[in-house]
């Protein structure tokens, strides 16, 4: 089923969903499926996996559209991931369906592609009795946008041996790494600077350029030459770090990117006393939960102090929630606030623009973190996203370890 095989026991649209539930194997449909879209660049994880095979045994659906969006509801997390997911599900069921073509749109082409000659690969048998082939190969994309033949498959695997594994994890997105990759790339991440600009401090000190008169040192020193001032000690303010505030999404849409996040909030809680919260139906503070150093036992803390871990989100609310007892007392006033997030809110718009305006009014910048940006064509037309735009110093993707050197140098812009 990994290779592209059609699902032989599907029936044809209208049978009745009992009987296409027993005459195939779940599991193996969801894996296939869930294996083509992350082998496609669509950051499927086994949450989601698991969410599409529950849909399917509640909904059982009676015919190929319903499982296709039932498919499309649980494991998508964009609309940008749409065409992918199309061409996957006609490869998975090959000579049965086209959704392009049912939604008026030209053929995926990946449908009505031409089954190649069985290989012995090809005829091993499965536990569902269809056969399965081997795994696709690594598509080189050329500049026009084709699939190359074998001899640029081959060098692509050869350039992809050349680079370190630092390299490749370090320009993989966030969302597709897996457990093991994401523990791979932990130092690397750890060694992010968190560097907040400085501003003038309270606080002063000798300094030999200072514009401040220091009357009493000077005054000491004056009794050892008859009390002539003759050496003038001046001092100037003390420069400190401006406070780093992170707001990360951890809802059902940025559920991928929190993994990673979390390893990126301990880092920044531990280097730069950063305040870390999350987000999703409401505010959790993981500023405490976060504060050990041994990063395992942290994120344990913090994933079980978020009750709304993978839900719904509400962006308004949740800022509201943070200006009102946070904002105000001193946290956000004067500090670079981040905010990860994909701009999806199921609440009022106006909301996340009303909101963003008061905490513009006491941070002394914003930067949003949106991995969606990251995407060709992207453009912010969602209505969280586009309303809280206007109130934001820097906007950038973060979606890969090496797309976050962009994001340490947006918050240790001066502005």
């Amino acid at each position: 089923m990994p290779g592209g095989t059609a699902w032989r026991g599907a029936p044809e649209p209208g049978r009745d969903g009992g009987e296409l539930l027993a005459r195939v194997d779940l599991a193996e449909v969801v894996a296939a499926v869930g294996h083509l879209l992350h082998a496609a660049g669509v950051p499927v994880t086994p949450e989601r996996s698991g969410r599409f095979a529950r849909a399917v045994t509640l909904a059982r659906p009676a015919t190929l559209d319903e499982l296709y969006w039932a498919g499309r509801v649980t494991l998508l997390g964009g609309a940008d991931q749409v065409p992918v997911y199309d061409a996957v599900f006609g490869q998975v069921f090959r000579g049965r369906v086209d959704v392009a073509d049912r939604r008026g749109q030209e053929p995926s082409g990946l449908a009505a592609a031409p089954r190649a000659r069985p290989t012995p690969v090809d005829r091993a048998p499965t536990r569902a009795g269809a056969t399965a082939g081997p795994p696709p190969a690594p598509r080189v994309m050329t500049p026009t946008g084709g699939s190359p033949g074998d001899e640029a498959v081959a060098e692509g695997a050869d350039v992809l041996a050349a680079a370190s594994p630092e390299e490749r994890l370090g320009h993989t997105d966030l969302a597709a790494l897996t457990d093991d990759e994401l523990a791979a790339l932990r130092p690397l991440l750890a060694a992010l600077r968190w560097a907040a600009p400085r501003r003038p401090g309270r606080r002063t000190t000798r300094h030999r350029r200072g514009r401040r008169l220091d009357l009493r040192a000077t005054l000491r020193s004056a009794r050892r030459t008859g009390g002539d001032p003759v050496r003038r000690i001046a001092r100037r303010r003390v420069d400190r770090p401006r406070r780093l505030v992170l707001l990360a999404d951890v809802s059902g849409s940025m559920a991928p990117y929190a993994r990673a996040w979390l390893h990126l909030l301990h880092g920044a809680v531990r280097a730069a006393r950063a305040d870390a919260f999350v987000f999703a139906t409401r505010l959790t503070r993981l500023t405490r939960a976060l504060a050990t150093s041994d990063p395992d036992a942290a994120l344990r803390r913090a994933t079980a102090a978020a009750p709304d871990w993978s839900g719904g989100t509400r962006i308004g609310a949740a800022l509201a929630a943070f200006v009102d007892r946070h904002g105000r007392r001193g946290v956000a006033r004067g500090a670079v606030v981040v905010i990860v997030s994909d701009g999806w809110d199921t609440g009022d718009p106006a909301v996340v623009g009303e909101q963003m305006a008061r905490l513009a009014r006491l941070a002394h910048r914003i930067v949003w973190v949106n991995p969606r940006r990251a995407a060709p064509g992207y453009r912010p037309l969602v209505g969280g996203m586009a309303a809280a735009l206007p109130h934001v110093d820097a906007f950038v993707s973060g979606h890969t370890a090496a797309a976050l050197a962009e994001v340490v140098a947006a918050i240790g812009d001066p502005g």
